[in-house]
């Protein structure tokens, strides 16, 4: 199959993986740090902390919404997590996760009844659940003194993994096969692609609406806890940062954000290529100045090219072009 046959969901994640993967590996060339194992569980433990959120981000796109919640549901669910699973780490994982998929599952219902753009409803519940972490957390950072819970999730595995690491890796298998091997997959495309023909198809709009943002706000709140036993506490506004990541992981994953395009390996192969990246920026102590300037320019890049006029503008000059090739030359009478 040719490269002009594969979708932009195919080639621009395997492209964009393997042009970090590169980079991360000559490191050694431009900087003289020589490569260890430790630098790969770094790089997994980075991923640990995007994957998550960009694949709940990821998700909600190809359905043609956008969860901007996403960061005040991590931030909860890290306080929810400190606070009940002071014994015990597993409690506080399931408080976190049980709370953030009720609260989606309210949110996405209010917008598939109301019919109201996501962007605006989640805007207003990121900034809620903000208020609300704080009234948890007593407007206080909580630190969480389960020493034994904080050094078993980030224990190593087998040289480059931990239990964090695989935890979200383990996300991505289950999302895999769901978007797979059931309906699922085809009928969130179909939301993002045309959401009156995907209705007259016969595809559960309100429910499928319902459970993704549930779904959503399932994978932040799991993303929040395990962050803050990794660094036993809580954080009350984790900032733009995993928003901005999460984003750049998507369209790096091959996700359209206009929706209908993408898929899971492609969003797992994004974020693993933000992981590598922000290794290869605390390999060569790049300044955070310059880390925002890279990820800002992929992002515009990649939502440049992929955006519709932009294709338009080039399918009418190719077709000018072949127009003008095909055409007969005319030639001067003797």
């Amino acid at each position: 199959m040719s490269l002009r046959r594969l979708g932009a969901d195919t080639v621009v994640p395997v492209v964009a993986f393997a042009i970090v993967l590169a980079a991360y590996l000559l490191t050694p060339v431009y900087d003289g740090h020589a490569l260890a194992s430790f630098d790969a569980y770094n790089t997994l433990q980075g991923f640990a902390s995007v994957g998550l959120i960009a694949l709940a981000l990821g998700l909600t796109i190809v359905a043609g919404e956008f969860d901007l919640s996403v960061l005040g549901m991590q931030a909860l669910g890290g306080v929810l997590a400190v606070k009940a699973g002071a014994d015990h780490g597993l409690v506080g994982v399931a408080a976190a996760v049980g709370a953030c998929v009720a609260l989606g599952a309210i949110q996405g219902t209010i917008i598939a009844r109301t019919g109201i753009g996501s962007m605006a409803i989640t805007l207003g519940t990121y900034i809620a659940l903000l208020g609300l972490t704080n009234v948890v957390a007593g407007n206080q950072t909580l630190t969480y003194a389960n020493a034994d819970v904080a050094i078993w999730v980030d224990q190593t595995i087998l040289s480059w993994f931990s239990p964090r690491s695989l935890g979200a890796l383990g996300a991505f298998a289950v999302a895999l096969v769901l978007f797979t091997r059931t309906r699922l997959g085809p009928e969130l495309k179909a939301l993002g692609g045309d959401r009156r023909a995907a209705r007259v198809v016969g595809v559960p709009v309100r429910r499928h609406l319902t459970v993704l943002f549930a779904v959503s706000g399932g994978l932040c709140g799991l993303a929040g806890a395990l962050l803050a036993y990794s660094n036993a506490s809580a954080q009350l506004n984790p900032g733009l940062e995993p928003l901005v990541l999460a984003a750049a992981a998507a369209v790096l994953g091959g996700v359209s954000l206009r929706g209908g395009r993408g898929t899971i390996w492609g969003l797992l192969l994004g974020a693993l290529a933000v992981a590598l990246l922000q290794q290869v920026f605390a390999i060569t102590k790049l300044p955070t100045a310059s880390i925002q300037i890279v990820f800002g320019a992929l992002l515009l890049i990649v939502v440049v090219v992929d955006a519709p006029d932009l294709r338009s503008v080039v399918a009418r000059a190719r077709a000018r072009r072949a127009s003008h090739r095909s055409a007969p030359v005319a030639h001067p009478e003797p």
